[in-house]
């Protein structure tokens, strides 16, 4: 009966990660795929960033031209430039995504910049947001909102907390 009654309890939790899981794994438009959608937790009236790596598995090269949502006053394609010995980030129009290839939106490079928050971002919310690629169309993702001190796929950051002048100073 123990036995029994532990298997349940571990196929239970087995099926909750599951489910939890699977919608931010993938999501597809055309030969687009996102998967690994993040945020970093934020206060309401500051700025945030979503990350996530975008694969290209299409004969065609692509990119992603807008994002759009209702979590932040302005949402932003951003990248980061070196100004001077100052590593500083900026609005881009888009983000090339070459035929068969892999980009990675993350600290320190690309990513979806979330300017002015609607609401606080609370560590395992959800951020539901509208991805525009020139040619693969649109697509709906949730990025799953961590911890604020998550850096995500290994890298460090920094670069979201002391903001440059003339940040945020493009709309798209």
């Amino acid at each position: 009966m123990r036995i029994a009654r532990r298997t349940v309890h571990w196929l239970a939790a087995a099926g909750l990660l599951l489910a939890v899981a699977v919608p931010l794994t993938l999501a597809r438009a055309g030969g687009i795929e996102v998967e690994g959608a993040w945020a970093r937790a934020a206060m309401k009236g500051s700025n945030g960033a979503v990350f996530l790596t975008i694969r290209n598995t299409g004969t065609v090269d692509d990119a992603l031209v807008a994002a759009r949502g209702d979590v932040a006053g302005t949402i932003e394609l951003h990248t980061h430039v070196m100004e001077e010995g100052v590593m500083k980030m900026r609005p881009i129009e888009r983000i090339p995504v070459p035929a068969g290839a892999t980009v990675e939106l993350k600290p320190g490079g690309y990513h979806v910049m979330l300017i002015g928050l609607e609401r606080e971002l609370r560590e395992g919310d959800r951020v539901p947001l509208e991805l525009a690629f020139e040619k693969a169309g649109t697509m709906h993702i949730e990025a799953e909102v961590r911890a604020a001190g998550a850096l995500g796929h290994g890298m460090g950051d920094g670069m979201h907390r002391g903001m440059s002048p003339g940040h945020g100073a493009g709309r798209y």
